[in-house]
């Protein structure tokens, strides 16, 4: 397993599910982890969850959808750290659900938009400075199983992800030989708390819609994202790596 001591890593949109699970991996790698949220509670919640001693994971508040403060969000964390090595773009909604397009509204069209890649820009936009300006390291975004595949309803949420995937492999190919490695992990369904307060049958479904029978875990996802991040991975950039239990394979 790799360690990250002495690395600083941000993780957007960590105050739950797979963001939470992702900053906790890293935590335990030994790298000091800035978790943001909207709102600063929720984000100091899982920072005192994780870490009751406060020194190495950090909430700050950042909306992505907002360039200005995605920037401060960077700012802030070379200032207070002295720089950046790891950036995880995981912030994301997946909005209004069996919605057609004919009917989806233009705010929440938006607020997916805004969210789930006009954020991912800003994080690839302020982010790729710093870590070169700290000798270089690695960027993973979070797309999905829906980035390569369609499914009917949330064509928002499968738009910004396939242009996650867009924004990946350009930011990878025009910093490939700058020392800044960039790359994509593409869940499928995981079972995350939210999840596990929908009904049983629901769940059921979402589970068998992968060959292997079952969500993923938190973990399963937080172990990928730490892999690309890592020196493990010191090869790989541009890519798309499924955590999807077979999904996109069918």
């Amino acid at each position: 397993m790799s360690y990250f001591g002495g690395k600083i890593a941000v993780v957007t949109g960590a105050t739950t599910g797979v963001g939470e699970g992702i900053a906790e991996e890293l935590f335990q790698r030994g790298a000091t982890v800035i978790i943001t949220g909207r709102q600063l509670s929720s984000a100091a919640q899982t920072a005192w969850r994780i870490d009751p001693t406060g020194q190495r994971i950090i909430p700050m508040e950042a909306d992505v959808r907002n360039h200005l403060s995605v920037k401060a969000l960077i700012d802030n964390t070379v200032a207070q750290f002295g720089g950046l090595h790891m950036l995880v773009n995981n912030a994301g909604i997946t909005g209004p659900h069996g919605v057609n397009i004919c009917d989806y509204s233009i705010d929440d069209w938006n607020d997916v938009i805004n969210t789930d890649l006009s954020g991912t820009f800003f994080g690839l936009k302020y982010g790729i400075p710093a870590i070169l300006q700290s000798g270089g390291g690695a960027i993973v975004n979070l797309s999905s199983s829906n980035g390569i595949v369609g499914i009917p309803g949330i064509a928002p949420y499968t738009a910004a992800k396939h242009g996650v995937l867009g924004l990946t492999r350009s930011a990878a190919l025009e910093f490939a030989d700058k020392g800044v490695r960039i790359n994509a992990v593409g869940p499928g369904y995981v079972d995350t708390p939210n999840m596990q307060t929908l009904p049983a049958e629901v769940r059921e479904w979402m589970a068998n819609t992968h060959p292997m029978k079952r969500m993923a875990t938190r973990e399963e996802v937080a172990k990928a994202v730490a892999f690309l991040l890592s020196d493990e991975s010191s090869f790989t950039t541009g890519s798309f790596y499924a955590v999807d239990g077979g999904y996109t394979a069918q």
